[in-house]
């Protein structure tokens, strides 16, 4: 689902003979932090000798492939200027499917690599916004979806690879979202959003045009994918009940019956290619957890564990013997693994950490759980630096999650672990509205933006002042989207909480943001304003005394921004606007905008500029420190 793109503990303290000694961990700049390198992707070639991956080793991401064997990388693509991603291999050859937009404006495009290295533009409205949606049964078709023929709706098409010219099998005049497509491509999975946490999922028949509702209580639908005879229709859940499940579906009579629950949410299921092996993966308290079922004995295959393991992402391979997954921890990036169904043996193919960085200099996630302002129980991820005690007492910050729907987890983040290292703590709140905790708490914000989600924010503050280590009068708050509106929201609305700001891409009009939403966003519009307001309506009110511009005049403490100029969903003038109005108080005021940005980062130059600042204004206005 799309929404708008996050008790004390009890320590129990180990009794010892002879008090261990101290690690004192190096200190590593922005750059030592920023030589790691984020990957993603993972098809297999046709022969299951290579991955296709999407790699950011020169700067940007461009596509590389790794050899399974040996785990050596050959770089494919080397764009200087725009990212590339990686979708798959062209069936039946060694030609390349990859996506790119351009400075990050969020237009991604299909291309096509050919093997004798030119590239071809394969939806080439200069408006055109397209997905690539995977291959047909036959393997001579591509199929994508793309908004060239309504900017606010996305149709399906089928390319076949023989002359790359496409075909429209669904004109989707309706504003729903397709997600999924049958074997015999008879049958479309599509989903109409009604809220940002409530959707309606149907099954479309091509032959007799009957639209079936395999939803029939309110809640949360996703697509998980055809049997392979598709005579069922899998699909994940949380109707009813307050966390999501699988679901199979039988088309024939419409009969339900549920594979797997847990009291986690499903993130995601899927069959091999001969549906010999299902994996489950399960949002357990802050990452992701994996089950591997044999679908003839129902047993689980006996998967290696991986400490601290947040398995993000799976692929098979189509022999069904390999399991690709992309694996992260809280102290590195995250890395490709392999697993072989045979020898079930797990080989890591990626080393993305710096290897001038230590992990033991790193510190791990903790999950910690306090009491809000109402007693309702927050959870929130904890990063403690190693050198924090109570006569070496450490600044902390509050960091809040994008979303409002998102979630903190315990993978890991640079930004994060840099500023760690650089001495503050860091609590990665939950706040109600969060996903991952139940349908019951992601609902809780709706309405009702910077007030209690913002007070479970400053009841985050209040936890970190009861630490020992913790410099009470140090504390600020950090985030970036939503995350960098309630840290506008904190600075204005409640002033004296928080001792500085960090904004990094946030909303601070939301009458402007609602109104110049991206076309491409009309299928989850009327969510949007379902949950924080229709800017055409009387509840532009409440979203004008919510909009941190309107109330800038109470900003008394220093606050820094960061703003990409090509953010098509917080557009530049707010920042602007914003900054000026902070200025205005005189109050200190940091701004940086990065002319080849979108709504975040892809760029590393822009990285180690952008956090290395985000330090420097935190030593200076949180820490006190004097320049040299």
């Amino acid at each position: 689902m799309k929404k708008l793109t996050f008790l004390l503990p009890i320590l129990i303290l180990a009794a010892c003979s002879q008090p261990a000694e101290k690690h004192i961990p190096k200190k590593y700049s922005i750059e030592q932090f920023y030589e790691n390198t984020r990957i993603s992707g993972g098809a297999f070639s046709e022969d299951e000798t290579k991955l296709l991956v999407s790699t950011d080793e020169t700067g940007i991401f461009n596509v590389y492939e790794i050899s399974i064997a040996d785990a050596s990388k050959k770089q494919i693509t080397n764009s200087q200027e725009e990212s590339l991603f990686a979708q798959d291999y062209v069936p039946g050859s060694s030609e390349i499917i990859y996506s790119a937009d351009k400075g990050g404006n969020e237009i991604d495009h299909l291309y096509l690599l050919k093997s004798d290295g030119s590239s071809v533009d394969l939806t080439p409205g200069e408006e055109e916004k397209a997905q690539f949606g995977g291959w047909s049964e036959d393997d001579q078709a591509m199929f994508y979806t793309s908004n060239k023929r309504d900017p606010k709706f996305f149709d399906l098409y089928k390319m076949m690879i023989t002359d790359w010219k496409a075909e429209m099998i669904y004109q989707n005049d309706e504003g729903l979202d397709i997600s999924g497509v049958s074997h015999n491509e008879k049958l479309f999975a599509l989903s109409q959003t009604i809220t940002t946490s409530e959707n309606k999922l149907f099954l479309y028949d091509r032959e007799t045009e009957e639209m079936i509702e395999v939803s029939e209580e309110p809640g949360e639908y996703r697509s998980a994918g055809f049997s392979k005879d598709d005579a069922h229709f899998y699909f994940i859940t949380n109707s009813g009940k307050e966390f999501a499940y699988l679901v199979q579906y039988k088309i024939a009579t419409g009969d339900k019956n549920v594979l797997f629950e847990t009291n986690w949410d499903v993130m995601y299921s899927y069959l091999s290619e001969n549906e010999k092996y299902r994996v489950i993966a399960i949002n357990e308290d802050g990452k992701n957890t994996l089950l591997i079922k044999d679908t003839n004995t129902n047993e689980t295959v006996n998967f290696p564990d991986i400490p601290d393991g947040n398995i993000l992402a799976v692929n098979f391979s189509d022999s069904e013997k390999l399991l690709r997954l992309t694996i992260g921890t809280s102290k590195a990036p995250n890395n490709i693994y392999m697993y072989n169904f045979e020898t079930q043996e797990l080989k890591k193919l990626t080393d993305t950490l710096n290897p001038e960085i230590d992990p033991q200099d790193l510190v791990p996630a903790e999950v910690v759980r306090y009491e809000s302002f109402d007693g309702l129980e927050i959870p929130a991820i904890y990063y403690k630096p190693i050198t924090a005690s109570k006569d070496s007492q450490v600044p902390a910050l509050v960091w809040v999650h994008g979303g409002p729907g998102g979630q903190s987890r315990t993978g890991y983040f640079a930004l994060i672990q840099y500023l760690v290292n650089h001495g503050y703590a860091i609590l990665a709140v939950n706040n109600r509205g969060s996903s991952g905790y139940g349908k019951t708490f992601y609902k809780m914000d709706d309405l009702n933006h910077g007030d209690k989600d913002l007070k479970d924010c400053i009841w985050g503050k209040k936890w970190l002042q009861q630490q020992d280590y913790i410099d009470d009068d140090k504390i600020g708050i950090i985030g970036g989207s939503y995350g960098g509106y309630m840290t506008m929201a904190a600075m204005t609305f409640t002033p004296d909480e928080f001792e500085v700001g960090v904004n990094i891409f946030g909303v601070t009009n939301w009458l402007r943001t609602l109104k110049s939403i991206p076309p491409y966003w009309e299928s989850f519009r009327e969510a949007l304003y379902t949950e924080l307001g229709d800017p055409f309506t009387e509840d532009s009110v409440r979203l004008y005394d919510i909009s941190p511009l309107f109330h800038a005049e109470n900003v008394k403490n220093p606050v820094m921004v960061l703003q990409g100029a090509n953010d098509p969903r917080v557009l530049q003038v707010e920042s602007d606007e914003i900054v000026e109005a902070i200025k205005a108080n005189n109050v200190p005021v940091e701004y940086i905008v990065f002319p080849d940005e979108g709504h975040g980062f892809i760029k590393k130059e822009n990285e180690i500029r952008g956090y290395g600042e985000i330090l420097k204004f935190l030593d200076r206005y949180l820490k006190k420190e004097t320049a040299e």
